[in-house]
């Protein structure tokens, strides 16, 4: 494990300036870095004031980026847009995002069941390849105009089944919109509770609903009543 690469990149600590209790780990789309998701970790702070936001940098640069594009990373290749590529690339990854995870919860001398993986497009993919294969359920994935890859091993592999929150845009031109209901179909057929949100004329992106939605996923999976919350709510 020693030899895979460390992942690093920005994080945001605790809005209650205490040890954290829990840990939102963002993993980012192909092409970005790690600052394109920690700008969300104010509104998730709003549900987890206890929480340390992590964005690491993907681990390879991106191999499509053009001359002066500046800092871009990938989890993966995407010269080869083939569904056997994409599992071949989530394989590859996930052991790197594993290892990050474990090292990331034993420096806050936390659980998995503390542990949110929040993923965008590509990083949704690594996300949800990893955290079904851990032994031990995390607290829950939210994926943002992602898919799910390798659907067809989750029978023989699968080894844990953390609440899913996908949200996608009906006229997202990267990755096809019904990637999510062949995600959602997939995961509920493996046994895992899954939400979805469609958001109508958003392409390959998020918006305010879907980071509200993913608000109210964090409020539900910890328990947490945002009626009570400092400032009386999420509106």
């Amino acid at each position: 494990m020693n030899d895979l690469p460390q992942l690093s990149g920005p994080s945001v600590e605790p809005a209650t300036g205490v040890a954290p209790a829990k840990l939102v780990i963002f993993c980012h789309g192909v092409g970005a870095d790690g600052n394109d998701l920690i700008n969300l970790a104010p509104y998730f702070q709003k549900i987890l004031p206890d929480a340390r936001f992590l964005s690491p940098n993907a681990p390879e640069p991106f191999d499509m980026a053009p001359p002066g594009f500046g800092d871009a990373y990938q989890w993966f290749s995407l010269g080869d847009m083939s569904p056997e590529n994409r599992l071949a690339g989530a394989q590859k990854a996930a052991p790197i995002l594993d290892a990050f995870i474990d090292q990331q919860l034993n420096a806050a001398g936390l659980r998995p069941k503390d542990l949110v993986l929040i993923g965008f497009s590509q990083g949704t993919m690594v996300s949800l390849h990893t955290a079904l294969r851990r032994a031990e359920p995390i607290a829950g994935i939210i994926g943002y105009s992602g898919m799910l890859v390798g659907e067809d091993l989750l029978e023989t592999e699968l080894k844990s089944r953390p609440p899913v929150m996908l949200c996608h845009g009906e006229v997202d031109d990267i990755l096809p919109f019904d990637a999510m209901a062949h995600a959602e179909q997939h995961l509920r057929a493996a046994g895992l509770r899954v939400e979805s949100l469609s958001r109508p004329g958003l392409g390959h992106g998020l918006d305010d609903q879907c980071i509200l939605a993913g608000m109210h996923f964090l409020a539900d999976i910890f328990n947490i009543d945002v009626e009570k919350l400092a400032g009386g709510g999420l509106a």
